[in-house]
């Protein structure tokens, strides 16, 4: 039995809005938004001169200063050579005639029968002493040895012969030294010794 309330099958017809449930209707739909966005168009191929290139990350500070710090110390300076020293300069033939006619020298030293070391200190302080006095040519006398040949011990002729040259010509004498040579045979020979002896104020003083 099929009864006026029944709607089996039909739908029932909607009713049309009033002006103020429509003005309702229509302030309620303007705040709503759509859930799903809407498809972005897609992007330009971009050419491979137009990508933007990656820029290298910058070094740390503390790896810069650790960097640093590793670093090896560079060499230390070396120090200048010393200037070399001035040659021996010979006795002027002028002077050599005169010594071998017998003129005399301003001072000399004998070193006979001493020892090696108390021959160099009195060499020293003796052509030291000179310079002071201002004399300009010396004798030293060292002695011929035997027959050119070294005597035993410390202290023989012989050695001093051969050793007093050495001494001369080392730079702890050449601020004192200009120059020497084998005597004359009136002063000694081939056992003794002319030796030029530097002006004080040549001589760094």
């Amino acid at each position: 039995m099929s009864g006026k309330g029944d709607n089996g099958g039909r739908s029932r017809r909607r009713r049309a809005l009033d002006a103020q449930e429509r003005e309702l209707w229509d302030y309620v739909t303007r705040s709503v938004h759509r859930l799903r966005p809407e498809k972005m168009p897609p992007l330009p191929e971009l050419k491979p001169e137009e990508m933007p290139r990656e820029e290298a990350p910058a070094t740390p500070p503390s790896v810069a200063v650790k960097t640093a710090r590793s670093a090896p110390p560079s060499p230390p300076k070396r120090p200048p050579p010393p200037p070399p020293l001035t040659p021996l300069a010979p006795l002027e033939p002028k002077l050599r005639r005169r010594l071998t006619r017998g003129a005399q020298v301003d001072a000399r030293l004998d070193l006979h029968g001493m020892t090696q070391a108390a021959a160099h200190g009195r060499l020293f302080g003796f052509l030291r002493g000179a310079q002071l006095d201002g004399h300009s040519l010396v004798l030293v006398i060292t002695g011929k040895g035997d027959g050119g040949g070294m005597l035993a011990g410390e202290g023989g002729r012989g050695v001093l012969r051969r050793i007093v040259p050495q001494w001369l010509s080392s730079p702890e004498m050449r601020a004192i030294v200009v120059g020497f040579e084998t005597a004359a045979r009136g002063h000694g020979g081939e056992g003794a010794l002319y030796v030029r002896v530097r002006r004080a104020r040549e001589g760094g003083r």
